[in-house]
């Protein structure tokens, strides 16, 4: 309704700003030392959340996003960035060529937003105008006031930016930078200038690869000559004091690289060091990642010893809960962009050895045992695999997660059959030779899929936002939830009653399933009622399936067969799982 209208709510636009002091800082007389924390009406958000899945959706079907603009969009993220950045360095190094890095950042990016020359993007999008003027109006009279402990500030209007904390601002802000990494690819390639880019939301890397790194450093020199006129027509700047370069050799003696002179363009002399620290991970100039392994997995063993003050064998948290501490906080801080160093003949007796050690100490821990306490017989009774074997698992998923890219994403890119010019770092550039040479994880990605994608589209029509049969059929569905505040005669009684109603006509059918699991073997009922009568009951039992499974399938069995029977117009589900009983209506 509103984008029909062009027109966003004024009481959604109003907002508050909560300045938090950014800790650990000697002093505090930069604004950039502080966070600004917005508070955003409820209600508003959750629309713009829809409006935004909705949008994404139709920009990238339309191929609006460029294939190297990674972060704040789905199916992309830092991850990527990594085991992308990784392929191009060891696809150089077979050619003999020292890959050179250039990484900019844009000076408050999302605060100088041109908001005109994004309504002219959209425009030129040939976006439907009802959708360019919501945006119009959705930029403009924001207003908010700026709180600082127990002080407020009066309300004034922020004409600026897109939104910081709207679901609507990581997909307007990479629309918006699209544009300009289009025009910057077009003027690299109309000055003969071979740099690769790749985009993270504001930071930017150009990427050089040549046998003398003075032949990078001009080229990089002149791309980012390149980026800094485009961006000044686009109103914005970089932060030269986070301007970096960096070289990657594999050379077995002391690399020694000249200095990038970026003076003349008004930045800095820039002196590659040893360590270069981007999007969480650590690099050195020989893609050797013992710092990086050692951050992560010395900040996992931390967080285990932390996370004792939580309750030992005789108080706190039971095992259950501890174990479901260790999956989900511990296991994702350990093995954060495994990708780059766990792919096929790689050492990995140190990574192994200190995740083995983590294992170990949560296990400890979550069992209150002895320290002496046999490890195998531990991960037994928690159900934990081992660390290699985990590893093995994640490995297998994100290669096949690979294979079900998007068309434009840059990783289905490098990977792809048909080798393209503008990705000259593709496998399929590479000779046979080259091919068998190149280490990492899209090389084992490329190898395990050996070409041969499946036949899935993530942009399909069907799985477009509104499409789905709930949006479609709405007035078809009804859901009838108890109230628990009733006690359980009453409800009973509803149920009763409500069964009665339906059982009147024989156009109707009454499906009632539960599901249960105890000792890990799981048992679903599906029971079929037409005229008050007992049609079908079944009863299936299944092992190492989830609670969530096992209720889905109860409730699509029964719909199934009631489905097949004839003359059924209406069918009626009774469920203590109104979670699985959406999820069947998503489909």
């Amino acid at each position: 309704m509103y984008i029909n209208l062009g027109h966003w709510p004024s009481h959604f636009k109003r907002f508050s700003t909560v300045i938090i002091p950014k800790p650990n800082k000697q002093v505090y007389d930069s604004p950039k030392f502080f966070w600004p924390i917005v508070l955003l009406n409820t209600l508003g958000k959750l629309i713009e959340k829809v409006i935004a899945d909705r949008l994404q959706f139709h920009v990238v079907k339309n191929d609006f996003i460029h294939s190297s603009q990674l972060g704040g969009l789905k199916f992309k993220s830092t991850s990527d960035v990594g085991v992308a950045l990784t392929h191009i360095i060891h696809s150089g190094w077979v050619k003999n060529r020292t890959t050179s890095i250039l990484a900019s950042d844009i000076t408050q990016f999302f605060l100088f937003l041109n908001h005109h020359l994004l309504t002219l993007s959209l425009e030129k999008a040939d976006f439907d105008p009802r959708v360019t003027s919501f945006f119009a109006d959705f930029l403009v009279q924001r207003k908010t006031n700026y709180r600082w402990n127990e002080f407020s500030f009066p309300t004034y209007e922020v004409n600026v930016e897109v939104g910081q904390g709207s679901a609507l601002s990581p997909i307007l802000s990479a629309f918006y930078l699209s544009s300009l990494l289009y025009i910057l690819e077009k003027c690299l390639k109309t000055l003969n200038i071979p740099v690769f880019l790749i985009s993270f939301v504001d930071d930017g890397l150009f990427i050089s690869q040549n046998k003398s790194i003075d032949i990078s450093n001009s080229q990089l020199f002149c791309s980012y000559n390149v980026l800094l006129s485009l961006l000044k027509k686009f109103g914005l700047s970089i932060e030269h004091s986070k301007t970096e370069t960096f070289h990657f050799n594999r050379s077995h003696g002391t690399l020694n690289p000249p200095p990038l002179d970026l003076s003349p363009l008004g930045g800095l002399i820039l002196c590659p060091t040893s360590i270069w620290k981007y999007l969480g991970f650590i690099f050195n100039w020989k893609l050797a990642f013992h710092q990086y392994i050692d951050f992560y997995l010395n900040k996992a063993i931390s967080t285990v010893k932390c996370m004792k003050i939580l309750g030992n064998s005789t108080w706190g948290i039971d095992p259950i809960q501890k174990c479901l501490l260790y999956r989900y906080c511990i296991l994702p801080i350990a093995s954060y962009g495994f990708q780059l160093w766990f792919y096929n003949k790689v050492p990995l007796s140190y990574p192994l050895k200190i995740l083995r050690k983590i294992q170990r100490r949560a296990a400890i821990w979550i069992l209150g045992v002895f320290r002496t306490s046999p490890t195998e017989g531990l991960k037994a009774i928690m159900g934990l695999i081992p660390t290699k074997l985990h590893l093995h698992k994640l490995a297998s998923r994100s290669q096949l997660r690979s294979a079900a890219l998007l068309n434009n994403h840059i990783i289905k890119t490098l990977i792809e059959d048909v080798p393209t010019k503008s990705f000259p770092h593709s496998i399929n550039m590479l000779t046979d030779r080259q091919k068998n040479s190149v280490k990492g994880h899209l090389i084992d990605s490329y190898n395990k899929l050996n070409g041969i994608f499946p036949l899935f589209s993530q942009l399909d029509s069907e799985l477009n936002p509104g499409s789905r049969i709930i949006n479609i059929f709405q007035d078809w569905f009804v859901f009838n939830l108890a109230n628990k505040a009733k006690n359980d005669s009453v409800h009973s009684q509803q149920l009763d009653d409500m069964t009665i109603s339906f059982s009147i006509s024989s156009h109707m059918a009454i499906v009632v399933s539960d599901a249960s699991i105890k000792n890990n073997i799981a048992t679903l009922v599906s029971h079929i009622y037409i005229w008050d009568k007992p049609l079908i009951k079944t009863v299936h039992h299944a092992v190492y399936v989830t609670s969530t499974e096992v209720e889905l399938f109860a409730i699509r069995y029964g719909l199934n067969q009631a489905y097949n029977k004839e003359d059924i117009s209406k069918i009626i589900v009774i469920t203590d799982s109104i979670h699985m009983a959406n999820v069947t209506t998503l489909s």
